[in-house]
């Protein structure tokens, strides 16, 4: 740590976090949580290598010590070494670095070049999370990419991931060594979707006798929420679909729906905070994804006691309990035989909800996602304690 640490100083850690964006998803939401729950033990200075891409910042609590600064050197542009430097030299003065997905794999290459010539004043650590990829990674890693990411990730303290083909993949393709790499399952608190919803949905409200299939994620080409918006115009008209989240695909998503017929029975509310107060209102969970790890809105759905249905991506399929396996589908046909099979069956969707309930209460409560971020975190800080 460096002599500007918060053990000299008596204060809260200085945490820099390198975000690739900040609009509200499953790492963004993880990170947010996280903070809230370190209170008055840190401050947070953010970067987004997308500025105006800070839909997050919503969800942070009020009393938590955060800034968003305007004047930071660009964590995205073209690589150069003026660039890296300017980024090293300002991210040096904090405790602790937090870097996230490949957005932020910059501010790694900037702490990799430059932190061994700092011999008057030790960098802080830094330790870098990849939740997954876009759609251009979705399927096969870009191979300049993944040299960069070899190279950069070479000094970082440690890389988290919270799936374990992101584990493999961090170890055949980028040479992270095994002490360096912690897999840290998502986590949420799962006490708090026991209650019914307490908070409308905007723009929906229950018909008679409908089956409500719903989605919460950022509107990106890598959801392919079309997709899903086709497989659930293929379903009676009793089948209404809810889509939760921002993005840039919104457009794409509302005309595809009008498309095929089935506008009035598509709900896109935006951004919702506070997933426990509303996902109730689905009778189940529906992804599409091209490419996902280890997805929280499963983990928030599980909780809920919600069966879900979803292509075989990432981890999903050994996240859900075994009654919902069946219906993590290996193709096309099958996710939308799986889809059908769901809505069409109430006492499947009960004792899958059910299942999941159990599951989501035995394996991916908070307790023990927080638990390892207090160990990998304070190690990093000579032992400090961040959330107790």
């Amino acid at each position: 740590m460096n002599d500007a640490g918060h053990r000299e100083r008596g204060g809260p850690v200085r945490i820099l976090h390198l975000h690739s964006s900040f609009s509200l998803g499953g790492k963004e939401a993880r990170a947010v949580r996280l903070m809230n729950l370190m209170q008055d033990r840190a401050q947070h200075t953010i970067l987004s290598a997308v500025p105006d891409a800070l839909g997050a910042r919503d969800a942070i609590d009020p009393g938590v010590d955060v800034l968003f600064p305007t004047d930071a050197p660009p964590l995205a542009g073209r690589p150069s070494l003026n660039r890296y430097r300017a980024l090293a030299d300002y991210s040096f003065r904090f405790d602790l670095i937090l870097s996230y997905n490949w957005g932020a794999m910059d501010g790694v290459m900037a702490h990799r070049l430059f932190a061994k010539g700092r011999w008057y004043d030790a960098p802080p650590f830094l330790i870098h999370h990849e939740d997954g990829f876009n759609e251009d990674e979705s399927h096969r890693r870009n191979w300049k990419r993944n040299l960069f990411r070899r190279f950069a990730l070479r000094d970082a303290a440690a890389l988290a991931v919270p799936s374990q083909k992101l584990a493999d993949i961090a170890k055949a393709e980028w040479k992270v060594r095994g002490d360096r790499l912690h897999l840290i399952r998502n986590g949420i608190d799962v006490a708090a979707y026991a209650t019914p919803p307490s908070r409308d949905i905007p723009g929906f409200k229950r018909r008679a006798g409908e089956v409500v299939i719903g989605t919460v994620a950022g509107l990106r080409k890598v959801k392919d929420l079309p997709r899903l918006v086709q497989a659930v115009a293929q379903l009676p008209s009793h089948i209404r679909l809810v889509i939760v989240g921002e993005g840039p695909e919104r457009p794409a998503i509302a005309d595809e729906a009008a498309a095929l017929g089935m506008a009035d029975r598509l709900v896109m509310p935006g951004f919702m905070a506070e997933p426990w107060r509303w996902i109730g209102h689905f009778d189940m969970l529906a992804l599409s994804s091209r490419s996902e790890q280890a997805p929280i809105a499963v983990i928030e759905a599980m909780a809920a006691g919600l069966p879900v249905v979803s292509p075989e991506v990432g981890d999903v399929a050994t996240i859900v309990s075994p009654r919902n396996r069946p219906f993590i589908a290996a193709n096309e046909a099958e996710f939308r035989a799986a889809l059908r099979h769901m809505v069409e069956d109430g006492a499947v969707r009960n004792s899958v909800g059910a299942e999941n309930r159990r599951v989501a209460a035995q394996c991916f409560d908070e307790s023990g996602m927080v638990a390892a971020y207090e160990k990998l975190y304070g190690a990093a800080l000579g032992g400090y304690r961040l959330f107790s």
